[in-house]
């Protein structure tokens, strides 16, 4: 087929429709010739040499290609892995800028810049063609009908997160057509928005939907599937398979209507994002897209030997965010999500990686420099996971303004007090009241911290209370993957029992997580089927299990609906009462000219906790006092936010305690709401104590009481 090909435009990056036809423009700094290639419908490749480069951008335009049209490129160059070069225009290479791929990525030797059978390893040379195993780009038409639909901006203070994976959420939904099941129209669909509408989560955050390598080969030689997805080989494309359309390029427009429907639901859509490494691994892996582009310029090399990749996230590779190119790269993506895609924010896994100048991690790199002064990203939800795999990587608290983190030191603490361990009175305190020494002395809010019990990596909520070891068998690597130290106990018996007495205890446990994370200053977040009881059989690192042991099982039971519906009525009491979200931090005393502070701490016996108190290695209980009428923030009208004040009993010891009220609260009845060893929450007014009454909190539970008038 004849095709004209014009000069076109340096930008945009990527293929861009106009209408008439298709601009194309690929970044390479060291290549030293481009082709273009295009597929028609039986696979036949066409290749257009392109002669315009300027400033390192190679671009053409041709008329009459329109969406639909399949492309990839061949990219020639120096093939010198020693000096950081890896160019084999055998291989066809994905752009990194398609808004589309149509298709999971194969397997076989022809994928990779060199010859497995070579004794030189990665420093020989493969002619193998690899265009019948990659996966084509596709040209799409950007325009859709959004009806009006914006970004929600909920307040951060009022957010509860709601972390999920599109397939594993819906892939066994009875109410879900089939067709529809484990995709972007599924999540859309009216019986997992009732569901999410029913839970009052403000947001979904998905994991990682940029296209993916599904199928590396140590996965697929063991019939096994990257399932989560934290591979990226795009980071412009949604994932082609969670798209009920297969027509190519019409994931796009699913995803745009799973958003616009999340968002007339009232309900944010956060993406898990990967931009620390890509899918193509070490020196020894496959040649897909960035490496035989540029090599030397999309992933930090070893200063000592530029055949090897710097891995600060153990993935193989860390992408060059230093390269002013890469950084654009990176700020693109997240402009068209949020600009194109609608999405309400991010959270950036491994984002220490991002912060690495050189090998140093600096809270002030180029990325947060730039990200922080960008319009755009201003009014959208950025989140760090504040850890990579490399010395120093470990930076809870260390983010700048405007980010949030996972808070890990929030889950590790949690999880040792309710399982009885020493030393954590004092931090737990902390963490209850929105870890202000993490967050408060570099001008942030208790909002920064993303408060969890679990998350996708690790123990589901139900194994969290049931396992003391991983069971990690059906991964194939021996048991040896995964966190080995889970902060988890079994209750006297490892996994599935009949045991009466122990499967009330682990029922307790749960509602006991649950509401110190809800009741916590901070933004909650759950995973994705705690609330109906998801197990993963012991399993901690599900990554690579794409099946029922990942899979949400609606099939309910008595016991799944009562936590169910505690969880339910569990956030809407958050929702309800601004005391367990503030703005601003506690102040430890009076503020609107009352007697009694913002906040209490008591002891059992009823009197104020001691400094030295706090320091007693075996205390295991508290009285937690929340004044709802000592809030310093106004409502969105200026006015002051009043509300009902608490007092929250816990127990980490096995016995049952008596709490005595605090005579600071002689005068005053208090109304039991919540007691975690019962299954439900408790009828206003069945319950009341006074001051001459103690409060029984039996061992390992806790009381919320409400202050009555």
């Amino acid at each position: 087929m004849h095709l004209e090909v014009w000069p076109g435009k340096v930008y945009p990056l990527g293929s861009y429709w106009n209408g008439k036809g298709t601009n194309f423009a690929l970044f390479s700094e060291n290549a030293t010739g481009v082709e273009l290639c295009l597929f028609d419908k039986d696979g036949k490749e066409q290749r257009l040499t392109l002669t315009e480069v300027d400033n390192w951008v190679w671009h053409c335009y041709i008329p009459g290609v329109a969406p639909g049209q399949a492309y990839g490129y061949r990219v020639h160059g120096p093939y010198d892995p020693e000096q950081g070069h890896r160019f084999n225009p055998n291989k066809l290479l994905i752009d990194p800028y398609a808004k589309a791929i149509d298709g999971d990525v194969g397997n076989g030797p022809e994928l990779f810049g060199y010859s497995w059978e070579d004794p030189d390893e990665d420093l020989s040379f493969s002619e193998g063609d690899s265009a019948h195993l990659v996966p084509k780009s596709v040209v799409i038409d950007e325009t859709f009908d959004w009806e009006g639909d914006e970004l929600l901006q909920i307040p951060f203070h009022e957010s509860i997160i709601y972390e999920v994976h599109v397939k594993g959420f819906t892939q066994l939904h009875p109410d879900i057509p089939e067709e529809l099941r484990g995709t972007y129209a599924g999540l859309a669909h009216p019986a997992s928005i009732s569901h999410l509408q029913s839970l009052g989560i403000t947001a979904v955050e998905l994991m990682p939907v940029h296209h993916f390598l599904a199928y590396p080969g140590h996965l697929a030689d063991k019939g096994l599937k990257n399932y989560w997805g934290y591979d990226s080989i795009n980071y412009f494309a949604p994932y082609f398979a969670y798209s009920s359309d297969k027509t190519p390029g019409n994931q796009v427009r699913e995803f745009k209507e799973m958003v616009k429907a999340l968002h007339k639901a009232g309900m944010e859509v956060i993406l898990d994002v990967v931009y620390n490494h890509t899918g193509e691994g070490n020196q020894n892996g496959p040649t897909l897209s960035f490496r035989g582009i540029d090599n030397a310029c999309y992933y930090q090399l070893s200063p000592e030997d530029r055949r090897y990749y710097m891995d600060f996230t153990g993935c193989g590779n860390t992408l060059n965010v230093g390269h002013p190119q890469i950084l654009k790269l990176i700020m693109d993506s997240l402009r068209y999500w949020v600009t194109d895609m609608h999405v309400d924010g991010f959270r950036f896994d491994l984002a220490s990686a991002l912060a690495r100048e050189l090998f140093e991690v600096d809270s002030l790199a180029s990325f947060f420099n730039i990200i922080h002064q960008d319009p755009t990203l201003a009014d959208v939800k950025l989140i760090a996971e504040p850890w990579d795999v490399g010395e120093g990587g470990y930076q809870v608290g260390n983010f700048p303004l405007l980010w949030c983190e996972w808070n890990g030191k929030y889950r590790d603490t949690v999880r040792d007090f309710w399982r009885g361990e020493d030393q954590t009175l004092g931090e737990f305190a902390y963490r209850l009241t929105g870890s202000s020494d993490l967050y408060q002395t570099n001008g942030r809010s208790p909002y920064a911290s993303i408060n969890f019990i679990t998350a996708h990596d690790g123990f589901t909520l139900s194994d969290l209370v049931s396992y003391n070891e991983k069971h990690n068998e059906a991964n194939g690597e021996g048991n040896c993957d995964g966190e080995s130290h889970n902060r988890s106990w079994n209750f006297g018996a490892e996994g599935d029992t009949d045991d009466p007495h122990i499967l009330q205890l682990r029922e307790q446990q749960k509602r006991n997580f649950l509401v110190t994370l809800m009741l916590s200053q901070g933004i909650p977040m759950i995973v994705y089927g705690d609330e109906m009881e998801r197990t993963q059989k012991g399993n901690n690192n599900g990554y690579c299990q794409d099946n029922e042991i990942s899979w949400v099982n609606w099939d309910f039971q008595e016991d799944k609906a009562d936590l169910l519906d505690f969880t339910r009525q569990l956030i809407f009491f958050r929702r309800k009462h601004p005391v367990f979200r503030r703005r601003k931090w506690f102040q430890g005393r009076p503020i609107h000219g009352k007697t009694i502070s913002d906040l209490g701490w008591y002891n059992p016996d009823g009197t104020e906790m001691t400094d030295e108190e706090w320091n007693v290695g075996y205390a295991k209980a508290v009285g937690m006092f929340l004044n709802g009428e000592e809030i310093p923030r106004v409502g969105p009208q200026g006015q002051r936010v009043m509300d009902e004040s608490f007092l929250i009993l816990f127990n980490a010891h096995w016995e049952l305690i008596e709490f005595q009220l605090p005579t600071d609260f002689n005068d005053r009845e208090w109304d039991v709401v919540i007691d975690t060893k019962e299954p439900h929450f408790i009828e206003p007014g069945s319950i009341v104590y006074t001051a001459d009454k103690a409060v029984p909190v039996t061992g390992r539970s806790l009381v919320v009481l409400r202050r009555l008038s």
